[in-house]
């Protein structure tokens, strides 16, 4: 006869998962430093800014047509509107609208994988909302999630995936504690987050579709929609990380150790990301300061010769391949720093107009960006690569007579690397919301922002920020 199976035989355990998961239940606001708070809080402004700015992209269009054919009015909001759907299309929604601006806070920690943790804000405010959570209790859950994405892009290292699957990690957790979920649950969410659910890093590889947006949508509907099947009590797949087809061996490609996270000894990662205020990718942000500093140019047709110092990551990033140099829509753009540096040439500096069709089809626009190189300055990499990172650039604009016109960026006011003041915030979020909420409403929203922990329900958030 066989031998029954003991009942006190042990199961392996995934280690990740379980630390995940014990990190998740343990962290609560009162043992959050008032830094962390005051950060969670910045960063949820620039958020909600970063919404209303990228409201009426195309993508987002897109996305909220979907979604108002699936109303659901115990939901979440749809930010902007007062129409609700499920809280899984609800992020899917709001997290694309957030992304589309091109605003989002950013993580350039040396050596990580960089990404962006704001871009779960939303799912989460949608998930907070539903489940009527304190204001209190969304900083926690905001706190968490930057936490757990930032702590896995130090680690992870495959180029071929995109850092959004960070947000479906760590979406899930943040939405799980939100919703009052058991730790089993919670393990069961992060398990169904993360074994069905890949991104590849081709959303931002070669041409750049609006889908560059969406992938951000994409990855915090599938964190929430993990936590709303654990909460129904669907259990998801052994050893998620661990396993012999896990995350670590097939995607990670390394067997990972997720032995920090933030506590009484070790800075939470929300206060590490970076604002940015101005509408680009990240790194090609000290690209349009320093041609700031010598822009708008007075005799265009006069410019022999443009060259653009930077660091290798900006180079490779913004200032190599065919959609850095022939740029044919609004997300090449974006991540083109010849057409970034010759726009605020003509025009000073970059705004969300910048990339309107005026603008991609401009003649002399273009022209500039045939007389351009874009180059590496080693000394800029070494400073790009060490703490505190340093995002220097050098423009030099060279006329028909040899003149020689000289921006230098690099710790600006401004510059990625500098952190925000209260008051660069409130600008930010002023100069992407006033023209369609005004600046009443624009301000009204920022004193309730500003004192978020004292909000009871943070369902009083969303009907602020409807459009029209």
């Amino acid at each position: 006869m066989n031998k029954p199976v003991e009942d006190d035989l042990k199961e392996a355990v995934d280690t990740i998962q379980e630390r995940l998961t014990r990190y998740a239940c343990e962290l609560h606001y009162d043992a959050l430093p008032p830094e962390a708070v005051h950060a969670a809080k910045v960063r949820v402004i620039d958020i909600l800014g970063a919404l209303i700015g990228g409201f009426f992209g195309e993508p987002c269009r897109i996305a909220r047509n979907l979604a108002a054919q699936m109303p659901h009015p115990d939901g979440a909001t749809v930010i902007g509107t007062r129409m609700k759907t499920t809280l899984d299309i609800a992020a899917f929604v709001n997290a694309t609208t957030a992304r589309s601006s091109e605003m989002v806070d950013s993580y350039h920690w040396p050596g990580s994988s960089h990404g962006h943790a704001g871009e779960t804000l939303t799912p989460l405010l949608g998930v907070a909302e539903h489940a009527q959570a304190s204001g209190q209790e969304f900083i926690t859950s905001a706190v968490l999630s930057y936490e757990v994405f930032l702590r896995v892009s130090d680690i992870f290292r495959n180029p071929a995936l995109d850092s959004t699957n960070y947000g479906s990690l760590s979406t899930a957790l943040a939405a799980g504690k939100l919703l009052g979920l058991t730790a089993n649950q919670l393990s069961h969410a992060i398990s169904m987050a993360i074994v069905p659910n890949i991104i590849l890093k081709q959303v931002r590889k070669d041409r750049l579709s609006m889908f560059k947006a969406v992938a951000s949508g994409q990855a915090s509907r599938a964190g929430v929609f993990a936590a709303m099947l654990a909460r129904a009590g669907m259990e998801g797949p052994h050893l998620p990380f661990e396993g012999q087809a896990g995350w670590c061996e097939h995607v990670a490609r390394a067997r990972l150790a997720l032995d920090t996270l933030g506590d009484k000894g070790t800075p939470l990662k929300v206060l590490a990301t970076q604002i940015k205020i101005r509408p680009s990718e990240g790194n090609a942000i000290s690209c349009i300061l320093a041609a700031e500093k010598v822009a708008p140019l007075k005799n265009i047709e006069d410019v022999k010769q443009i060259t653009v110092e930077v660091p290798k990551y900006a180079k490779d990033a913004v200032g190599t391949g065919d959609h850095a140099w022939h740029p044919r829509s609004k997300e090449d753009a974006e991540y083109s720093a010849p057409y970034l540096v010759a726009a605020t040439l003509l025009d000073g500096t970059v705004t969300p107009r910048s990339y309107n069709q005026a603008h991609l089809s401009n003649r002399e626009l273009r022209a500039l960006m045939q007389k351009m190189e874009v180059v590496e300055n080693k000394e800029f990499t070494q400073a790009y690569e060490r703490l505190p990172q340093e995002h220097l650039t050098r423009v030099t604009v060279v006329t028909a007579s040899g003149e020689r016109l000289v921006g230098e960026a690099g710790g600006d006011q401004d510059d990625m690397s500098t952190p925000k003041t209260d008051a660069q915030i409130e600008a930010k979020f002023r100069g992407l919301t006033e023209d369609v909420l005004g600046a009443k409403r624009a301000s009204a929203i920022l004193d309730r922002l500003w004192h978020l922990e004292e909000i009871g329900n943070v369902a009083e958030i969303p009907p602020a920020f409807v459009l029209g």
